[in-house]
């Protein structure tokens, strides 16, 4: 759960820390996944009652917005190069 965490915002500033914008939205598109990966672990972590419901949650909320950013600025991105 900490290493797939920790992977959104490494990727996203590698990202751009990339000189091109495809390059970009590859590492976005990873942090994308990496977020994903993390909602199915506190998914996984209530079912197995490692966490409680509102605890999960909050976070799965909290995931939902930054996967809202992320797209936002994938989208964002994508028309500048078309």
């Amino acid at each position: 759960m900490r290493r797939a965490a920790v992977s959104i915002p490494a990727n996203i500033a590698e990202g751009w820390a990339r000189r091109g914008t495809k390059e970009f939205l590859q590492f976005l598109n990873i942090a994308s996944g990496s977020l994903r990966e993390l909602e199915t672990y506190l998914i996984l972590a209530e079912r197995i009652e490692l966490a409680q419901h509102p605890e999960v949650q909050a976070l799965l909320d909290l995931a939902q917005t930054l996967g809202r950013q992320l797209i936002a600025l994938q989208r964002s991105l994508s028309a500048k190069t078309k």
